[in-house]
């Protein structure tokens, strides 16, 4: 049981996109794992709890990361990956070969590192899509021990697909209906599950329905890629005579707990679909960048009424890198520069605490009485005004660099000054994942 805390001496920041708000002389009290009260720190007298003192600090709700692959860690300086000039090429010359390079000891060891550096860049909720096609079974598993030895949120899928086969692919349904069995059958505040696959134009008609039939048993939504690349409605045009999100809406993918990653190449009627269905889109603009698949248009999106939010594909951990190098996509993909700081700042700031509240099932990224207690605390002191009306001006433009100092989740302090809190030796881990990775490195090169 987490011990009731009263955070005192800080600049509390709501980062709400339609009434932001800056309160100062004001203390939050943390009880049970959410915020209990938030109010002038006169009001709080002598309260009979610890206290943490956080002057000269600015206060936020810890960001949420609402698409990534933790695995993506041992991807780094990883050599031998041959040239690549298309996203197919990407995927069968690095990813599809790293993944399936991955051991059940990968798949802790890529994690672990990557949940440390979430605390350091003050995400406290990730969303997971997760692969490792050799090593399927008990793979959810391990990644949940690391979350839980991390202290972190997070949800959790395999991603299911045809590109290894059909025993690979039975296999992924089954560990994606073992984990939501487990996460339905004992609680725990801390993770959540969703029924992952891949993309439609890797998944066959058998594969999908099978998948959705599981999924639609548990009661649970989807993370899946949609149109990432043009590849992908291409191929889902030539093999099944229709785009991927019509195809998905046949086959009762879309919903409200559903998570499209991406959708960088939709048309009007598939964001019409997405909206009337209420499924999630995660926009990963640095990721796009990267593959040069091209940008979503957000403010087409917003138009139609979708819920979009953010996530990073694993490029980053910090969400603040994200959400500027978003903006400045937007507006050089529309070569306007009046565009993308509201789109940008809504999804990070809107989008992503509805999502992860969607999935949890209570209020989760705010700065509200009854949310979870997820906050962060960075250093910061403004050159300018910091208010109500220029608060999102200096999250993007002045808190984007800040140190994160203080992480909590779920009333726990996980990091504070700087230095991680946990009972787990950084340097060791760091240490065991270069071995583990050499391992993978070893076995990916074997794979070409």
């Amino acid at each position: 049981m987490v011990s009731p805390l009263l955070l005192t001496h800080g600049t509390i920041c709501i980062p709400s996109p339609s009434a932001p708000r800056v309160l100062y002389d004001h203390a939050i009290l943390l009880e049970h794992g959410i915020i209990k009260r938030i109010a002038p720190q006169s009001e709080f007298g002598r309260v009979p709890v610890e206290t943490l003192d956080l002057s000269s600090r600015v206060i936020l709700p810890g960001f949420i990361n609402l698409h990534t692959h933790l695995y993506s860690t041992f991807a780094r300086g990883l050599p031998g990956v041959k040239s690549s000039s298309t996203f197919p090429q990407i995927l069968e010359h690095l990813w599809w070969r790293l993944d399936r390079s991955l051991s059940l000891e990968a798949c802790y060891y890529s994690a672990m590192p990557a949940l440390l550096e979430a605390i350091r860049s003050g995400t406290t909720t990730i969303v997971d899509h997760h692969a490792s096609p050799c090593a399927i079974h008990d793979s959810l598993d391990v990644i949940a021990r690391a979350v839980t030895e991390s202290g972190l949120r997070a949800c959790l899928c395999y991603e299911v697909s045809d590109r290894d086969g059909p025993e690979a692919a039975a296999e992924g349904i089954q560990e994606n209906v073992s984990f939501l069995s487990i996460c339905g059958s004992a609680p725990n505040p801390m993770l959540r599950a969703l029924f992952g696959l891949h993309a439609s134009f890797t998944l066959s008609e058998k594969t999908l329905e099978a998948a959705v039939r599981a999924g639609r048993g548990l009661r649970t939504g989807f993370h899946i890629h949609v149109a990432e690349s043009e590849t992908g409605q291409v191929e889902t045009n030539r093999r099944h005579g229709m785009r991927v999100v019509k195809r998905l809406a046949q086959h009762g993918v879309l919903g409200k707990h559903t998570i499209a990653a991406h959708g960088v190449h939709l048309n009007d009627e598939e964001l019409e679909l997405l909206a009337g269905s209420g499924t999630i889109v995660a926009h990963n603009p640095q990721s796009n960048m990267n593959n040069a698949v091209g940008i979503a248009d957000l403010k087409r999106m917003r138009e139609h009424h979708v819920h979009i939010g953010l996530g990073t594909d694993a490029m980053t951990h910090d969400m603040r890198q994200e959400l500027r190098a978003g903006i400045w996509a937007q507006r050089l993909g529309q070569r306007n520069a009046s565009v993308g700081f509201d789109e940008m700042v809504h999804a990070l700031w809107k989008g992503n605490p509805d999502a992860a509240s969607r999935l949890w099932g209570f209020p989760v990224g705010e700065l509200s009485v009854g949310s979870a207690a997820d906050i962060i605390a960075l250093e910061y002191a403004p050159a300018t005004p910091l208010t109500d009306e220029s608060l999102p001006g200096h999250l993007v433009f002045g808190l984007g660099s800040a140190r994160v100092d203080t992480t909590i989740v779920g009333g726990r302090v996980l990091m504070h000054g700087g230095r991680l809190l946990l009972d787990l030796d950084e340097g060791e881990i760091a240490a065991k994942a270069r071995e583990v990775a050499a391992q993978v490195w070893a076995r990916f090169s074997g794979a070409g």
